[in-house]
């Protein structure tokens, strides 16, 4: 049996770690609100523009009346033959399953599409998803683009030659620590990337795949096509995982012990008032013509779509991570009643022998 001085030491470690992990619970758990609070601060400015779009649809024309094509190119679809995917994970770990789930899938999606012959660009957000694709993927060569940047693969003027590959599936960019403080500014640089490449037809179709969060409770895996752009205002999901009911009942049971909201907060009535702009029949005046506008505007849905993205990952990381944190400081109050029950009897057993000695000792005088 265990020496009762190691079993105590052993006591005060466990209960030192669940002080830690108890606190990181309360951390993660308030971080979670201002998440879903920014979340809803943004949710305003991307239905006003979606319904603007949708508006301005109705009063321009969009598609060649001849030929039917598109003609804005971010409306453009073509043969997939060389897609992007952007990943976004965490940047830190102690969030259970979280990071593993959007790596499982991940590589599920690059399977399926590298099945199809199909080339893949990876544009990872997070370190733990660019420490796993750096694992297993090259990173494409570098070439000076005419921007000055280097990393991405540019088409050469004057050919029309495709630009060399690392290999079929390969990393073409990492951002690191953009997740503490979500930034439009980044949302709107990297979308101007992916719409640039877009549109020289270096990738025939952008996918987004992140941790769609509603509710503490109300959470999916999803891939989703950003580009081309098949309807505004509807979700292309491409991939899904939901939650199994077991991890659900977790994160209820966490969420209610840090006094978490755990229903996705009720915006329909402003949902629906927005809308009437698109569907209102009142013709509109515009200071520019539809078309401009349309041509203007439509990129921004493309960097509010992926800002959208961010701060969803980020509410969800929390929330995973504060479920993690309570599984764990459950656990460790299991262990330290566990080892104070083995404690106790090792003091019952030395107290009992110490008295059959004492006892034998006077027996024998």
């Amino acid at each position: 049996m265990a020496n009762i001085l190691d079993i105590r030491r052993r006591i005060r470690s466990v209960v030192n770690t669940r002080q830690i992990t108890k606190a990181m619970k309360t951390v993660s758990a308030a971080k979670l609100r201002r998440a879903q609070e920014s979340a809803l601060a943004a949710r305003p400015y991307s239905q006003m523009l979606t319904n603007v779009l949708k508006s301005l649809i109705s009063r321009a024309d969009i598609y060649d009346p001849v030929t039917g094509k598109a003609l804005h190119p971010l409306l453009a679809e073509r043969p997939e033959k060389n897609i992007l995917l952007i990943v976004v994970t965490g940047d830190k770990g102690l969030a259970g399953a979280f990071n593993t789930n959007i790596l499982k899938m991940a590589s599920k999606f690059i399977q399926s599409q590298t099945d199809q012959n199909i080339d893949i660009d990876i544009e990872c957000i997070g370190r733990k998803g660019r420490d796993f694709m750096r694992r297993r993927y090259p990173f494409a060569p570098e070439k000076p683009s005419t921007d000055g940047e280097t990393g991405a693969q540019p088409v050469q003027s004057g050919t029309e030659a495709a630009p060399q590959r690392a290999d079929r599936v390969q990393i073409i960019g990492e951002h690191i620590g953009v997740l503490g403080k979500v930034d439009y500014n980044f949302a709107a640089t990297l979308s101007e990337n992916v719409i640039a490449r877009y549109t020289r037809h270096e990738i025939d179709a952008v996918y987004i795949l992140f941790n769609e969060f509603k509710s503490v409770i109300a959470q999916r895996l999803i891939a989703e096509r950003l580009l081309p752009i098949k309807q505004i205002g509807e979700v292309d999901v491409l991939m899904a995982e939901e939650a199994t009911q077991e991890e659900r009942k977790k994160r209820l049971e966490a969420a209610k012990s840090e006094g978490v909201g755990v229903r996705p907060i009720d915006t329909k009535a402003v949902d629906e008032a927005a809308a009437t702009f698109g569907a209102s029949p009142v013709d509109y005046i515009y200071e520019q013509p539809p078309q401009r506008l349309f041509q203007g505007i439509l990129p921004k849905y493309i960097s509010i779509q992926i800002f959208r993205a961010l701060l969803e990952s980020v509410a969800a990381e929390h929330a995973a991570r504060m479920t993690a944190m309570d599984a764990a400081t459950s656990n460790a109050s299991d262990m330290i009643d566990s080892l104070t029950l083995i404690m106790n009897r090792a003091r019952q057993a030395k107290i009992t022998k110490e008295i059959i000695e004492i006892v034998s000792g006077a027996a024998a005088q």
